[in-house]
């Protein structure tokens, strides 16, 4: 008999076709988590694959034996091979510099990890694919676990450090033949062999005991089914490890012996953790230690890329008992005195040669950025300065004082090797993904080179430097003939603006100087002898300021003809005027196809492979700017061709280049098939520097990045001050005392920076020319632009207040720009004194209210200068 369907009622059809709806809602949702899933495995695991590799394999430890001494007539070298750390003794002055804190185990201050880190030689860093940084130091991660060797080769000591969280390696057999075993028990020492005996265990496969397990026993050693066996006891310890190490040793056991018995034994493990190997070497020469860490003797495994590397982090560090100081590169220079009691203010962080521009950024608080290459340390009578050569570009600058992190007054250099960017993935993971280096550059290297001074003066410090660039240089750090103060002026030719054409807003070039205009203010300043007047001509071509791709030049239209640049270039020439055409070689700004720019194939390459996209940043909001298109970095290949195009066109029309950008940018750029590191890039930009020098041309750069300035005529928005971190006791003219007569350098310019009267003082303190910003054209015409920072240009409102201005500077301190700058001091809060090889002092009163009596009778009125020869 059938049974009847029971007829669903009204509200269970209506329950099944809510369940219907729900799974149906449910559908899409699940489609994309999936496509999530798989675009999130698919970046982490296929945009940059990682190859399986062979475990690091750690050092073997040989850190035994008496103290390693390495001499020169200057200084004593002494490494204690047990820990590695070491000493060196200034010889002339009796001065000890410590690569360690000699008392870290009882400072009150620091933490456990930091006292660890307080007695390493090396601090190294590496991350994971979501971000998370982990931090080694050579003691804890090392030396504590005898993972390294050194070796000596003439005046070089070599440390190959292991660095990892993993348990020493014992030149010892965990599984023997027994007849193997046998017969070295049959050599060894009474003690040793007692030691073998108790310490290992007999298997033979005919003899094995109930409690035995012979299916893990074969398993684990294979060998067992054909002979008899020794196992290693799992319960020896560390101590007696080392005590069968001995013994093995003492009768001809090799590592090579101890690796073919090795593969006797399938019970042992890799472990996951990572280990890293490098080497650091050590090379005294003269009054100089040399210290290097080779790239190519780092081994990691991809999986763990080595983020950071700071080597020597506490050398030389001064403690709370010391005087003396910490110098750091800001500005020109600056200091922190040890134990200035600015415990809760910023450490001091400074990248060396500024941001890589091809590594993103989402928020610009604050750009650090050190254009020189030095840090060191003054204590007592003596000093050192550190000049961070190779790899320097990798490198930032950091120091504190006592009583943060330490007890103790430091600086030192911290690499950054394997970059990292975020990948742009929105809210489709749960945590943050990283893309990162997938390799070291070949051949490259980090070197420091410690110079010691017998001195604590800042003023021998860089005494010493200007050695060391003259050195190096050779002809191109050679005294300059200059009899006048060096006055550079920058005359702005057109900026870009929206514009109605046809009821259509349209950016054009606005004129602000025309070439003919600028003629005449040349003639104007030069009548007047203002001093060594050098000019340089900006927004000249490819739509102004906001420069196009250099691939097609076109000069602005608005501006003149050919011919008049022609007669501009000729006029400076008469006048015997610098003139200097300025261009934008690294970027394309407002450049299409139509400029002969495509960003998919010219631009250059994140680490995530997107085009390195750009924008200019509010110093209100922090975010991009509003109103400001983005631009591109360009692959560095066609960024050097754009130079070359530039300097064509100067040559051209007879006159000096000027880089807006090479000798202050310097960046990476991660294409794919054609990287070019950091390093690379800056050899790259000095090769092309050099050249053009060797051929005669007449170049200005800006900032000055320290590779970059032997090579110059002109050097104009030189950082002098820097950022004044709170930290910092004292600026200080060290660079300039170093290059002051050799290269002409200017600061900002002073009608636009801001506060004209404290940029002239800084001026006077540290021996700079005067620089200017002008245009023709009224300041009216810069309202609805995105060019604010042009309203103080104006050359009729400030032509005469320049003129003035220029004529005293070049009239009072012209004689000194062919002069080495020989002493700088520090009166007090508001004066400072600067003297010059002639004999020339100049007081600077940075006091608003009170005037200052030197003490040969000069009187320097508030906010003026004053001149004593």
């Amino acid at each position: 008999m059938k049974k009847e369907k029971r007829a669903l009622t009204e509200g269970q059809v209506e329950k099944l076709q809510a369940v219907k709806d729900t799974l149906k809602s449910l559908i899409f949702p699940l489609i994309l988590v999936a496509v999530i899933a798989i675009a999130v495995y698919l970046i982490i695991h296929f945009v940059n694959p990682v190859a399986e590799t062979e475990p690091v394999a750690p050092y073997g430890y040989s850190g035994e034996g008496e103290a390693i001494v390495v001499e020169s007539d200057d200084l004593v070298f002494t490494m204690d091979p047990t820990t590695t750390l070491f000493t060196v003794e200034q010889k002339s002055t009796g001065k000890i510099w410590n690569s360690y804190i000699t008392d870290a185990e009882s400072d009150g201050v620091a933490l456990g990890n930091e006292k660890a880190r307080m007695q390493s030689n090396v601090i190294l860093s590496y991350a994971v694919t979501n971000g998370l940084e982990t931090v080694f130091d050579s003691k804890s991660f090392s030396v504590d676990k005898g993972i390294y060797e050194i070796k000596t080769e003439g005046n070089t000591v070599k440390v190959f450090y292991s660095l990892g969280n993993v348990e020493r390696e014992y030149v010892i057999p965990t599984v023997i033949r027994a007849t193997d075993f046998e017969a070295y028990l049959e050599q060894m020492e009474s003690s040793y062999k007692s030691a073998a005996k108790d310490f290992y265990k007999k298997y033979d496969i005919n003899k094995l005991k109930k409690s035995d397990d012979k299916t893990a026993l074969l398993e684990n050693y294979p060998i067992l089914e054909t002979e008899p066996i020794y196992v290693l006891r799992d319960t020896v310890t560390e101590v007696r490890k080392q005590k069968l190490e001995d013994g093995f040793a003492s009768v001809g056991y090799t590592y090579d012996l101890y690796l073919a018995d090795k593969e006797l034994d399938l019970s042992s493990s890799t472990s996951d953790n990572p280990v890293f190997n490098m080497e650091m070497d050590f090379t005294v020469d003269g009054n100089e230690l040399i210290v290097e860490v080779p790239f190519d003797s780092i081994e990691y495994d991809p999986q763990y890329p080595v983020y950071t590397v700071t080597p020597l982090p506490y050398f030389g560090a001064g403690s709370k008992e010391d005087t003396g100081f910490v110098f750091v590169p800001e500005g020109g220079g600056a200091v922190i005195n040890y134990n200035n009691g600015k415990t809760s203010q910023s450490d001091y962080y400074a990248n060396v040669y500024g941001w890589d521009m091809d590594l993103r950024r989402d928020y610009v608080i604050h750009n650090t950025r050190a254009y020189f290459n030095v840090f060191g340390q003054s204590c007592d009578d003596s000093s050192y300065i550190c000049i961070m050569e190779d790899g320097s570009s990798y490198g930032a600058v950091q120091a504190s004082v006592s009583g943060k992190a330490n007890s103790y007054n430091f600086v030192d250099a911290k690499y950054s090797l394997c970059s990292r960017e975020k990948y742009n993935i929105g809210e489709i993971a749960n945590s943050d993904v990283y893309a990162y280096l997938t390799g070291l550059p070949e051949g490259e290297k980090i070197v420091q080179r410690y110079c010691f001074i017998d001195s604590s003066d800042y003023v021998d410090m860089a005494y010493a430097y200007r050695g060391y660039l003259e050195e190096k240089y050779g002809q191109y750090m050679s005294l300059n003939t200059d009899t006048q103060a060096p006055v550079s002026v920058e005359i702005v030719g057109a900026i870009d603006k929206v514009q109605q054409v046809v009821g259509v807003p349209v950016s054009l070039p606005l004129k602000l100087t025309t070439f003919d205009e600028a003629t005449e203010i040349i003639k104007d300043l030069d009548s007047q002898n203002i001093g060594n007047l050098s000019v340089k001509l900006t927004g000249w071509c490819n739509g102004g300021v906001n420069q196009k791709l250099l691939k097609n030049i076109r000069l602005v239209s608005a501006l003149g003809s050919k011919k008049d640049l022609n007669e501009l270039s000729k006029t400076a020439k008469d006048l015997g005027v610098e003139l200097y055409l300025d261009g934008i070689t690294q970027y394309a700004h407002r450049s299409n196809i139509f400029n002969g720019f495509f960003s998919y194939r010219d631009a250059a390459r994140l680490l995530t492979k997107e085009r390195a996209e750009l924008y200019r940043f509010s110093h209100i909001t922090y975010k991009a700017r509003e109103g400001f298109k983005s631009y591109y970095l360009l692959h560095t290949p066609l960024a050097m061709k754009m130079a070359d195009n530039l300097v064509d066109e100067a040559v051209k029309y007879g006159t000096g280049v000027s880089f807006q950008d090479i000798g202050m940018d310097l960046s990476s750029d991660f294409y794919r098939k054609d990287y070019h590191s950091r390093e690379k890039t800056k050899s790259l930009n000095e090769e092309l520097l050099k050249t053009l020098d060797d051929r005669g041309a007449n170049l200005m750069i800006n900032m000055g990045n320290d590779y970059a300035v032997p090579y110059a005529d002109m050097v104009t928005n030189m950082e002098l001050k820097g950022s004044g971190y709170t930290i910092i006791d004292a600026e200080v003219p060290f660079y300039q005392i170093a290059i002051h007569g050799y290269i002409d350098y200017t600061g900002n310019p002073i009608n636009i920076c801001g506060n004209d009267e404290e940029e002239l003082l800084r001026s006077v303190e540290y021996g700079a020319g005067l620089n200017f910003t002008i245009m023709k054209e009224s300041s009216f015409v810069l309202q609805k632009t995105l060019y604010p920072e042009y309203y103080g240009s104006e050359y009729a409102s400030w032509r005469d207040r320049m003129i003035e201005m220029c004529s005293r500077y070049n009239t009072e301190l012209g004689n000194t720009f062919n002069q080495e700058m020989t002493d700088h001091e520090v009166i007090n809060d508001y004066v400072r004194s600067t003297s010059y090889a002639d004999g020339t002092t100049v007081y600077v009163n940075y006091s608003f209210s009170d005037e200052y009596t030197a003490p040969d009778g000069t009187v320097v009125g508030p906010r003026d200068y004053a001149v004593a020869r």
